[in-house]
């Protein structure tokens, strides 16, 4: 029998017969008889023990999850909000069926800071702890926020990204990383041996998963088509999920906003079938009630006799321009630059300055010499920042025109 399966077994029949030792004793089987529960030991004859190979990553496993309910209740305790512990829901990976709620937590999980951890409150009743979220995702998103996080996209990581970038002729090179990395010196915290350490595991990773080779310690060649098999790999393995900020407003704020909130959209819907009737599902029901309210107080809406509200028509497309307006003229007397809104089916034009969250959503800055305006963001003018943009507003979307790319439609 090996040293390893000898330090498996466990013999008890000859232990001291002092009341320390007898102590000591009882102790230990209570643990055992525990761990015969749990399918990490079992007795091969009386005073015999045979502790499992799976038991030490078990424990371990189990003790991290210890530590991320321990987490999870405090960081829900701080913001006033008691939930039972029975109702918390870890995901190893990307959820299967999307998930609603508010983010109560969020953090970095690795050291080139592309992987977050967000714990989410849900409307379902649970709460959630999702790691692997790409902060990129997630920038606008405060505690408070609501947002839908889904099943894995396959979007690139921005550390296959620098290794394709980083690579010459197919080669990549950790000393020619490190290299830049210190020249560059945008590492942070200054780890750059970590940061580039980093970037290796990952290759490593893709390595056992036949995508890269690994010539020797210093160089690893990449295929042609690196970044969309990486990202295909992340994808079959379920790993980055999906999120989609929804209102970067709490509940709070938006019962009494005069822009249109993620609240009017569910009110408007009339579908409350997905709220549980606890948690933050509940604290939604409330805050759509009291948005009704608000909306009636401000006669955006009436209720009838048989106590059916009807709202004004075309809600959502009357609250954005109202939002709109105000904000711009707020923004014009700070930039000493005249603001004019954008109507439907008009071209805009102008460079691209800067973006503004707003109760309807985010928006794009865009200016001209004698004026700016207010439209409708989206990702794909990210790249033009400080560049002039070209678009038509299109019922509260705007269909930008960039460069060769004409008329993207989003």
């Amino acid at each position: 029998m090996t040293e390893e399966a000898n330090e498996r077994f466990l013999d008890l029949r000859h232990e001291p017969a002092a009341a320390r030792g007898q102590f000591n004793r009882t102790l230990r089987l209570r643990r055992l008889a525990k761990l015969e529960k749990m399918g990490l030991a079992s007795q091969h004859a009386p005073g015999v023990w045979e502790m499992s190979a799976r038991m030490e990553p078990t424990l371990r496993e189990l003790g991290e999850r210890g530590d991320i309910i321990r987490n999870m209740h405090k960081v829900l305790k701080a913001d006033g909000q008691e939930r039972d512990p029975m109702t918390f829901q870890l995901h190893d990976t990307a959820p299967v069926a999307p998930i609603t709620g508010r983010v109560v937590d969020k953090y970095l999980t690795d050291e080139m800071g592309e992987n977050l951890t967000l714990v989410v409150d849900g409307i379902d009743g649970r709460t959630h702890h999702v790691p692997g979220i790409d902060p990129t995702r997630v920038e606008d998103a405060r505690i408070g926020s609501v947002i839908e996080i889904g099943p894995a996209d396959p979007t690139q990581r921005p550390s296959d990204r620098t290794i394709a970038a980083i690579a010459e002729d197919g080669i990549y090179r950790p000393s020619r990383h490190l290299e830049q990395a210190k020249f560059e010196g945008r590492v942070p915290g200054g780890d750059y041996e970590g940061y580039v350490d980093a970037h290796v595991r990952r290759l490593e990773a893709l390595r056992r998963a036949g995508i890269v080779e690994r010539i020797d310690a210093d160089q690893w060649r990449l295929p042609e088509d690196f970044e969309s098999r990486a990202a295909a790999y992340d994808a079959g393995r379920n790993r980055q999920a999906s999120v989609r900020i929804l209102s970067t407003f709490d509940l709070e704020k938006q019962i009494g906003s005069d822009g249109a909130t993620w609240l009017d959209q569910r009110m408007l819907a009339n579908d409350a079938s997905d709220l549980a009737p606890a948690g933050f599902g509940q604290q939604v029901r409330e805050a759509m009630d009291q948005r009704r309210d608000h909306h009636i107080e401000q006669g955006d809406a009436s209720r009838q006799q048989n106590g059916r509200v009807f709202y004004r028509r075309n809600l959502l497309a009357t609250l954005r321009e109202r939002e709109v307006a105000r904000v711009g003229a707020e923004m014009a007397e700070s930039k000493g630059l005249p603001f004019r809104g954008a109507n439907d089916g008009e071209p805009v034009s102008g460079k691209f300055t800067g973006t503004v969250q707003l109760s309807s959503g985010k928006f794009a800055i865009v200016e001209k010499s004698h004026e700016f305006t207010l439209i409708p963001w989206r990702p794909v003018i990210d790249r033009r920042l400080g560049r002039e943009v070209m678009g038509v507003v299109q019922g509260g979307s705007v269909s930008w025109q960039l460069g060769r790319q004409r008329g993207l439609g989003i």
